[in-house]
C-alpha cells in the first residue's frame, strides 16, 4: 500500500486519532511545505539611498533594472540615520528631500508586483543634533569622556550600539517599518558599534556583568578587554534576538539579519539566512579573500542560504561610491564567491547618480 492510500483508508494518525478517508486530507499531509523566501531568492540587488535621492532618483528605472537583471530579491534603504519614508517615530530624521513622497512604499509595491523578496535596510550607527539634545546618553563616548563626532560627517554623532538607542529607539523604528510595509526581513548595516563605548549605560552594564571598569584600550591580551569582547557579543546577541522577536510578531516568516556578528559559530547557529557584506577588495588583498570569507561562514552556517553583497565601486581608503571598477576585477571577485556557494547581491549606492541608459555618471 502506498502512503496516499494508507492515509485515505482511515489509519490511526499520531498513534491515537482515527481519521475517515479523505483525499483532501491526504493531499494536505503529503504536500511539500512552501519553501521559505530566504531559500527561494537567488539573485539580489541592494539599493542604498543617500539623503538627496528621494527627490532626484528615478524609481521606475530601478524597478525596470531589477526586471532586466532577473533579480528576485531586493534590499532597500528604509531608516536609521535617515528615514526614507514618512516616519512617525519621534526624532527619526526624515530625509530633507522627502517632501510628501514615500520612496520605500513605492519601491516595495513595485518589487512585490514582480514577486520579489523584500528586505528593508536600516543603519543605526549615527544620529543628529536633535537626538543628542533630547537623549545625550544615546551618544557613544570616547575613553577621555568626549561625545563622539562622526568621522566623515561632523553634523552627525556616533550612537552607542549597546544601550537604549538601539534597544529602545531602533526597536520602535523596526516595529513601525514592519507595521507599514511587512517586508520579509530587516537588515541592519553598521549596527554593532565602533569599538569600546564609555557612555553611562556601558559603564553600568559592564560593571553589573563583571564587577569591573571598562578596559581603557583594545589590547587583545588584556584580560579585561577579553571580558569586554565577551560582554559585547552577549549584548549584541540580546539585541539581535530582541529585534528578531519584534519582527516576527508582525510576520512569522520574517527575520532580522545582522550585517556581521562577532562570533561566526553563533551566526551559523542562530541565522536562517545571512548576507556577507564583502563588497570588494582593497590594496593587495587577493581576490580569493572573498572565497575565504564564504568558507568561514559556511563552517557555521552549513548549507543555509548565504548571499554575497558586492559592489561595482572602488573600495579603497578614499573610496567614492559613484566609481566603477573594471569588468575583470568585478568578475574575479564575484566568481570566487559563487564558486564557494554564495548567491549574489549587487549593491548600488546613491541611485540618483545614473544616466538615462543606466550607466553610472
Amino acid at each position: 500500500m502506498d502512503r496516499r492510500n494508507f492515509i485515505k483508508s482511515g489509519s490511526v494518525l499520531g498513534g491515537a486519532i482515527v481519521m475517515p478517508p479523505s483525499l483532501a486530507l491526504a493531499d494536505a499531509l503529503l504536500a511539500p511545505a512552501e519553501e521559505p523566501w530566504f531559500n527561494r531568492s537567488m539573485r539580489w540587488a541592494q539599493l542604498a539611498f543617500v539623503e538627496t535621492d528621494p527627490k532626484h532618483y528615478d524609481p521606475d528605472f530601478w524597478l525596470d533594472y531589477f526586471k532586466r537583471v532577473h533579480a528576485d530579491g531586493v534590499l532597500l534603504s528604509a531608516g536609521g540615520v535617515v528615514a526614507f519614508y514618512p516616519t512617525d517615530v519621534p526624532l527619526h530624521h526624515r530625509s530633507d528631500w522627502l517632501g510628501s513622497s514615500d520612496p520605500v512604499g513605492y519601491m516595495v509595491k513595485g518589487c512585490r508586483r514582480m514577486n520579489m523578496s523584500v528586505v528593508l535596510r536600516t543603519d543605526p550607527h549615527a544620529t543628529r543634533q536633535d537626538m543628542y539634545d533630547a537623549h545625550p546618553d544615546y551618544i557613544s563616548v570616547t575613553a577621555d569622556g568626549r561625545k563622539r563626532r562622526h568621522w566623515a560627517n561632523p553634523a552627525l554623532w556616533v550612537t552607542c550600539a549597546y544601550g537604549p538607542y538601539n534597544f529602545e529607539f531602533m526597536t520602535a523604528v523596526h516595529k513601525e517599518i514592519m507595521e507599514r510595509y511587512t517586508p520579509d526581513g530587516i537588515f541592519s548595516n553598521r549596527w554593532s558599534g565602533h569599538g569600546i563605548c564609555y557612555c553611562e549605560h556601558c559603564v553600568q552594564n559592564f560593571r553589573a556583568a563583571y564587577g569591573l571598569d571598562l578596559p581603557r584600550s583594545a589590547e587583545k591580551l588584556d584580560p579585561v578587554y577579553i571580558k569586554w569582547q565577551e560582554w559585547r557579543t552577549s549584548r549584541l546577541k540580546e539585541l539581535w534576538f530582541l529585534w528578531d522577536a519584534e519582527i516576527r510578531k508582525k510576520r512569522a516568516v520574517a527575520r532580522f539579519i545582522p550585517n556581521g556578528f562577532p562570533d561566526k559559530l553563533l551566526t551559523g547557529k542562530y541565522a536562517d539566512f545571512f548576507f556577507a557584506d564583502q563588497q570588494a577588495r582593497t590594496g593587495v588583498i587577493p581576490p580569493w579573500s572573498n572565497a575565504m570569507g564564504a568558507k568561514e561562514l559556511r563552517a557555521g552556517l552549513g548549507m543555509k542560504s548565504l548571499v554575497n553583497i558586492f559592489s561595482v565601486g572602488v573600495e579603497e581608503e578614499w573610496r567614492w561610491k559613484d566609481s566603477v571598477q573594471n569588468d575583470a576585477e568585478i568578475r574575479v571577485w564575484v566568481a570566487e564567491g559563487v564558486a564557494n556557494g554564495m548567491r549574489l547581491a549587487l549593491s548600488s549606492s546613491a541611485p540618483s547618480f545614473t544616466t538615462g541608459d543606466g550607466c553610472r555618471r
